[in-house]
């Protein structure tokens, strides 16, 4: 391997230690367009009313996780609407598992949106007020729309206590091991339960100076995710493409003359 493209800062340093050579190109969810949602748009398509409070809700994208923390969100849907009645959960997903949502979403007290298409998922972004997902790339797509959150993720036990004893870091949600901190409350394993995800996603609507402080936030992690010299990072992994190929031929060039 001639070169390995990172995408994540620390990434460059951790695989540098091991001997290769590495370079960090910046993060594709940069140019994923998740910042460019017209909430106005989806108001209208889901027939909303304006000031609805959209919840947007995401519990994975493959069918093996949803149904682990679709019902712990449905109670906690339940406890929500007693002070919150005009909360709409969203749940963007991919086509592949939108029937396996739909189902296990059949009895929730609020019957959500679902929403599979890549722009419409944009659009319930800019809607959002708040949003609970698991770890991963998720929390950098809403990072990048504004859109305050809570991470949460449930495994079986047995998983859990493994991982425990296994993984050194301090942080499993991706904004939160970008910046160092803890950005976004992480509500994992005990702690996902409807009572506290309820409590989590009303302080998020309801509290603006917790809000606000997340968007912040995530204006500093984002911009660490840009490519070199701020470049775009598909710009940024072009560049370096290339040059690798300048490189090869100049090699192959020289060794042929001698």
């Amino acid at each position: 391997m001639e070169e390995l493209l990172c995408l994540l800062p620390f990434e460059e340093k951790f695989f540098s230690k091991h001997g290769l050579l590495t370079k960090f190109v910046g993060h594709p969810v940069l140019q994923s367009g998740a910042e460019t949602g017209d909430a106005a748009r989806f108001y209208q398509q889901h027939g909303l009313k304006q000031g609805a409070r959209v919840l947007i809700l995401m519990p994975g994208s493959r069918r093996s996780e949803a149904p682990r923390l679709l019902p712990v969100f449905g109670k906690m849907l339940a406890l929500l609407q007693r002070d919150m009645p005009d909360v709409v959960p969203v749940i963007p997903v991919s086509p592949v598992v939108a029937a396996t949502v739909a189902r296990e979403t059949a009895r929730w007290p609020v019957r959500p949106v679902i929403v599979t298409d890549v722009q419409d998922k944009h659009d319930a972004f800019a809607a959002a007020g708040a949003a609970l997902t698991k770890s991963g790339t998720s929390t950098l797509e809403l990072a990048l729309a504004g859109v305050p959150m809570a991470v949460t993720y449930r495994v079986n036990p047995l998983t859990a206590f493994m991982a425990r004893r296994l993984i050194r870091v301090p942080y499993v949600a991706m904004v939160n091991l970008l910046a160092g901190r803890a950005i976004v409350p992480e509500l994992l394993q005990e702690q996902c339960r409807p009572s506290v995800l309820a409590s989590a996603v009303r302080a998020l609507f309801e509290n603006p100076k917790l809000a606000n402080g997340q968007k912040d936030a995530f204006k500093t992690v984002l911009h660490g995710l840009q490519g070199p010299g701020g470049k775009l990072p598909a710009d940024a992994a072009a560049e370096a493409v290339l040059q690798l190929l300048e490189d090869a031929v100049q090699k192959k060039s020289g060794s042929e003359k001698i």
